[in-house]
């Protein structure tokens, strides 16, 4: 009597599928980045920015957005910056210096000079804490931290992002564009 290997090499391979289907790939449950949270920068604890109040040297310099999520102003004091885009933290300080009247019309400029930092953990060469730079992407992140390992998913990878206050983990695919203060975690393949 002689047996076909057919149906058991069939059977075979639909049960291998299936176990891959039933694992899948860490990370394949978290939703993506919604389109929102790309759209406009906003400050944070750590950025560094450049106020220019146009004809007054003490009110122009580089400034820190401290834990607290404030810059410290000669003669103005504190003011919140954290959650603020640039256009909203000029407006701030003007409002302010109109309200000290220490100007009828401020000219104010604000312009970040320095992010806070990217965390690339998981299957990288070299995880750590790095520069971020605009149009930094999850593969830009990668190739920063010494590139993936041997063992590394290197289609996809997760993002833990600070939304309205709280942190939120998100699938993302090799162009997900980063944020300041994002921590971008990079998974182990399963054999």
């Amino acid at each position: 009597m002689q047996y076909s290997s057919r149906p058991i090499l069939t059977a075979l391979l639909l049960t291998g599928t299936l176990m891959l289907a039933a694992c899948g790939t860490p990370g394949d449950n978290l939703p993506p980045i919604p389109n929102a949270l790309n759209d406009v920068y906003r400050l944070g604890a750590g950025d560094q920015v450049r106020i220019i109040t146009f004809s007054d040297e003490q009110l122009t310099g580089d400034f820190r957005v401290n834990d607290s999520g404030n810059i410290a102003l000669p003669l103005i004091g504190p003011i919140k910056a954290e959650g603020l885009t640039t256009n909203q933290l000029e407006g701030s300080v003007a409002q302010v210096l109109k309200q000290k009247n220490l100007y009828r019309d401020p000219s104010v400029a604000v312009e970040v000079i320095s992010y806070r930092p990217v965390f690339v953990l998981g299957e990288v060469s070299k995880p750590g804490q790095f520069p971020y730079q605009p149009g930094m992407s999850l593969i830009t992140s990668v190739a920063i931290a010494g590139g993936f390992t041997y063992r590394a998913v290197d289609d996809m990878g997760s993002i833990v992002r600070t939304v309205d206050g709280k942190p939120e983990e998100f699938r993302a695919t090799r162009q997900t564009l980063l944020r300041p203060g994002d921590v971008v975690t990079i998974y182990e393949r399963h054999f």
